[in-house]
């Protein structure tokens, strides 16, 4: 998508061929910088801490990661067992770094800088590809809206668009097709507190030319209660086989609010972001972030030094709430017959 007018992906194969270039989300909305990654501990930490983030993304950038060890001479079970532990609630990274170690694993350590290079490559691609088609399917649900209202009005939260993927996004991908096509959108954008994602996801609409607000986490039910939101569409980091979506913290209060007031809510879901493995969305770990960025903002202690800060990053809706979940391969009821109809390769 556009950074300054020009066409770039969040992550992208520097020029040596060995590290990448990522941009520098810890930074954003205030300043543009792009990282370069050339060792495992910088992709370590880049994730950790942040400066890059979104499940698709995170997976990418760990793919990399892995192919960057590889050029270091290090271990393939290490560099896996280093970049498993920078994010717990994702599941792409998990997914990327099975992915990798599949394919790695049978080739002698010479073979496997090249190979790692090329497969990273690949997710890095295959995203894309999986981003662009998410948006093709969910603009077809703004284009069903617009028959009512115009401008469509779609409530997001967090940042899911191509900042948190390779280019396209998941959420804001429809929203970009159909700004594309000339349908008449505004984007309701929350702030999403404590990291406030949604300055990024601003950012993004205001490099693409797209109208939209940002409000308060707190605003968004007082506006479907007015009637003033067509659709919610917010990304995941990991559902479940049952459709429970695991996403950003306030995404059920979203999804409690457009329940309550028939407001469609739907989830934007490629398909490494499902966990085959599990029904139940409570048995998803859920990180726990530091106090600190609740304490403090912009650098200044805002919380008494004498009060406790709990902050955990991430919440479950329960498949109940979710009116559909927009793959690459279509829009699945939110249920486990749903998705296995459009999966069907994971029946077993």
């Amino acid at each position: 998508m556009k950074v300054e007018g020009e066409w770039r992906r969040a992550i992208e194969l520097a020029a040596d061929r060995s590290s990448v270039t990522v941009l520098d989300q810890a930074r954003l909305p205030y300043a543009i910088e792009w990282l370069n990654l050339d060792t495992l501990a910088a992709v370590a930490r880049a994730v950790k801490d942040m400066h890059v983030r979104g499940a698709p993304l995170i997976g990418a950038t760990v793919a990399y990661g892995v192919a960057i060890a590889m050029h270091e001479g290090i271990a393939l079970d290490t560099a896996c067992a280093q970049l498993s532990a920078t994010r717990p609630t994702a599941i792409n990274l998990q997914w990327a770094l099975d992915r990798m170690r599949r394919v790695l694993t049978p080739l002698s350590a010479g073979a496997r800088r090249d190979a790692a290079f090329a497969e990273a490559a690949r997710i890095a691609d295959e995203d894309v590809a999986l981003c662009e088609a998410i948006g093709a399917h969910g603009e077809a649900l703004i284009h069903t809206a617009a028959e009512r209202a115009r401008p469509v009005r779609v409530l997001t939260h967090c940042n899911a668009g191509w900042l948190a993927t390779v280019d396209w996004g998941t959420a804001l991908a429809p929203i970009y097709k159909a700004h594309e096509r000339g349908i008449p959108v505004h984007v309701w954008v929350d702030e999403t507190r404590p990291r406030n994602q949604g300055l990024l996801t601003a950012w993004e609409l205001a490099q693409h030319g797209v109208p939209h607000t940002v409000i308060a986490d707190n605003a968004g039910g007082h506006l479907m209660q007015q009637g003033l939101v067509d659709l919610c569409i917010v990304g995941t980091d990991r559902t479940t086989r049952g459709g429970d979506v695991c996403n950003k913290i306030g995404t059920y209060l979203k999804a409690l609010a457009a329940f309550d007031n028939k407001v469609p809510f739907y989830a934007a879901v490629p398909s490494p972001s499902i966990d085959w493995s599990i029904e139940d969305g409570s048995t998803i770990p859920i990180e726990e972030r530091g106090a600190d960025e609740v304490r403090f903002v912009a650098g200044r202690e805002v919380v008494p030094a004498t009060s406790p800060v709990a902050n955990p990053a991430f919440d479950v809706t329960p498949r109940r709430l979710v009116t559909g979940l927009i793959t690459e391969r279509g829009v699945a009821a939110a249920t486990a017959d749903g998705l296995r109809v459009l999966f069907p390769e994971q029946r077993t």
